[in-house]
């Protein structure tokens, strides 16, 4: 029995934000019914396909049952009109506007049942300049301005390796829609959630983007603390064209490496101001990490206190025995899961369900 057991989620949401909200209260019990379209979450063809499925999909959409219904037919709205009706919970990702066309719009929804929580997730919510704006997860980053500070040496900025405004809106929506079934414990009645990519992006920007918050200038990377301008939190290639990262800037680092290094003179620097100031320290760590292969520094490293990592690729992170030893990869009938974040003291080890073909439930 997991915490939300007892609660019915009807998903219509696809791709990423909405599915991982609805993943994680499956992962925890709530019956979770994803209303696909007749042709199918266009997730499930994404390759690469393990046991069957794609591995997208199944770790996206595992424990939820599937129904498949045309919306444009009276068959497709009556059935889901039946689902809504014994709903706590309505999750929709469709474009602003496009849900209440098809008749099913929180007015419509909430009179029928009063006490659903229906969320909308959307690009840039339901209202406002931007509210029909076309755009997936690079777009909103770029528009909410940290594409600008995932950028090169070059200051070129690069396409994200984290689809971060997606799985904000996820983590946004999965708070906001528990939020809202504690406050409906309080009132008897359910409420209406306007999760936007675009909103729950901005709170992530408050430690590197304050004078812009406040009015003034944009961070730029090479100057700023956190993203490339000071030496202690910073990238380095290795000798064999790998690389490693200093990832602390705390003082009591800087002088436990540079100690180890034989070169206390340059300590100070690594109190100095981001960019610039901390140049010379920066040169330096540049040419000594060249010296050594990435394994290499990892030996190195490994009875001195400093925060310091290796980059590892996907394949590499996988094979850490940190991993096996938090269970966060788990195989079960020949597919593979990412393990649920989200663990409570004293529960059995989490075991993974299926995931639903398509109209597997109706």
């Amino acid at each position: 029995m997991g915490k939300l057991s007892g609660l019915k989620v009807v998903d219509l949401s696809q791709f990423l934000p909405g599915p991982m909200l609805s993943v994680m209260m499956a992962d925890q019990g709530a019956e979770v019914v994803k209303v696909e379209p007749l042709s199918g979450e266009p997730s499930r063809e994404q390759a690469p396909f393990e046991a069957g499925q794609s591995i997208w999909f199944r770790n996206l959409n595992r424990g939820k049952k599937s129904v498949a219904l045309d919306l444009k037919s009276d068959a497709g709205r009556d059935a889901l009109w039946a689902l809504i009706d014994e709903a706590d919970v309505f999750i929709e990702g469709f474009r602003p506007g496009v849900v209440a066309r098809l008749g099913f719009g929180y007015d419509a929804v909430s009179s029928r049942n009063p006490r659903i929580v229906y969320c909308s997730i959307s690009a840039f919510g339901q209202a406002g300049a931007l509210a029909h704006h076309p755009a997936h997860d690079m777009a909103v980053q770029a528009m909410a301005g940290f594409l600008s500070v995932n950028d090169g040496p070059d200051g070129m900025p690069v396409v994200p390796g984290a689809p971060s405004a997606d799985m904000a809106a996820g983590l946004t929506g999965l708070s906001a829609v528990l939020m809202a079934l504690i406050g409906r414990e309080k009132s008897g009645r359910g409420d209406y959630v306007d999760v936007a990519m675009f909103d729950s992006m901005l709170p992530w920007c408050a430690h590197i983007a304050g004078a812009a918050i406040a009015g003034g200038e944009p961070p730029r990377s090479a100057s700023q603390r956190s993203l490339g301008g000071a030496a202690f939190y910073n990238v380095y290639a290795t000798a064999d064209g790998k690389h490693v990262v200093l990832g602390g800037r705390e003082l009591k680092f800087v002088a436990n490496l540079l100690n180890a290094l034989d070169r206390p003179d340059l300590i100070a620097l690594g109190a100095a101001a981001p960019g610039e100031e901390q140049a010379l320290l920066v040169g330096f760590l540049r040419e000594i990490f060249r010296t050594r292969t990435r394994d290499e520094w990892v030996a190195w490293f490994a009875d001195k206190d400093v925060a310091f990592s290796p980059v590892l690729d996907f394949q590499e992170a996988f094979s850490e025995p940190h991993i096996a030893e938090r269970g966060l990869i788990v195989e079960a009938d020949g597919a593979h899961h990412i393990a649920p974040p989200i663990r409570f003291a004293g529960e059995n080890p989490w075991v993974p369900t299926s995931a639903p073909e398509l109209g597997a439930d109706g």
